[in-house]
């Protein structure tokens, strides 16, 4: 290959467990890359040493302010800047959007390199459907803003995934239980790793399992969507619509039902119609 990358931003996704997980376009980058921006460089350091790898390190993480960006945009009109998380692939729940988004503004190349994602490794193993999936991140830490984020999503018909640490794990999924129901769920521990491990079952069953025995490692949860609903039968929309219609019009009446019972707005009208009428 040349012995220099073209000046820019490269996304450069790293393993999550096993080393050897790393693709060989994303080794030779970090290689040849004349800056390496790096969450923990500590962490880092570990990776390139493995790669042999000897290019400059910085911090860029949550924390990093606008002068820094500043500066970095800069260096990427004349430098090839790799952009790396702990694990995984770099802005997944991890910094690095607004520096993207910067480098676009400004017209500069950015490249990105494919590679190892806890998101969709997890989904590969957890045997829930695939085909929608919704990524929540970590869930908040206080119970009542934890709450009010599962209820937002709780109609939402994709699987969720989600991060949690050990510690609040058995708790997390206690509120995943209470907030979208029982459904099927899994708990993936220490994807590539040698301790690699998944455990399939019911959200309230798993969170009974993990309530005092915390789990050790990085963790991903996932969730199976909420149950397909049983249409509701005429009898349930002529009590629903026959209530409404006490103190509402025919089309708010009809909107209304229509919401709560998960059917057709042009069903529940036409069906208030007919009850207006006297049928």
């Amino acid at each position: 290959m040349d012995q220099f990358l073209p000046p820019g931003l490269y996304i450069v996704a790293t393993p999550i467990g096993n080393l050897g997980d790393i693709s060989a376009r994303a080794a030779d980058t970090l290689r040849r890359a004349d800056l390496i921006l790096a969450e923990d460089k500590r962490v880092t350091a570990k990776l390139l040493a493995h790669l042999g790898a000897t290019a400059p390190m910085m911090a860029y993480h949550d924390h990093s302010d606008e002068a820094l960006r500043s500066r970095l945009i800069a260096d990427l009109a004349t430098k090839a800047v790799a952009l790396v998380s702990d694990a995984g692939t770099p802005l997944i729940s991890d910094p690095g959007y607004k520096l993207v988004r910067a480098a676009r503004t400004m017209g500069l190349a950015v490249f990105t390199l494919p590679g190892p994602s806890a998101v969709i490794a997890a989904l590969t193993l957890c045997g829930l459907p695939t085909d929608r999936f919704l990524f929540l991140g970590f869930l908040p830490a206080k119970a009542k803003a934890r709450a009010d984020a599962i209820a937002e999503i709780a109609a939402v018909r994709a699987t969720l995934v989600l991060y949690e640490s050990g510690p609040r794990l058995g708790e997390s999924l206690a509120a995943l239980a209470a907030g979208l129901g029982d459904r099927p769920a899994a708990v993936i521990r220490e994807i590539s790793k040698l301790h690699e491990e998944t455990v399939s079952g019911m959200l309230a069953g798993l969170a009974e399992k993990y309530r005092d025995a915390p789990p050790k490692g990085e963790i991903v949860i996932t969730v199976g969507p909420p149950p397909e609903r049983v249409a509701a039968s005429d009898a349930e929309l002529d009590a629903a619509l026959g209530a409404a219609l006490v103190s509402m019009s025919p089309s708010r009446a009809a909107a209304d039902v229509a919401a709560s019972l998960g059917i057709p707005r042009k069903r529940a009208y036409a069906r208030a119609l007919e009850l207006g009428r006297g049928d």
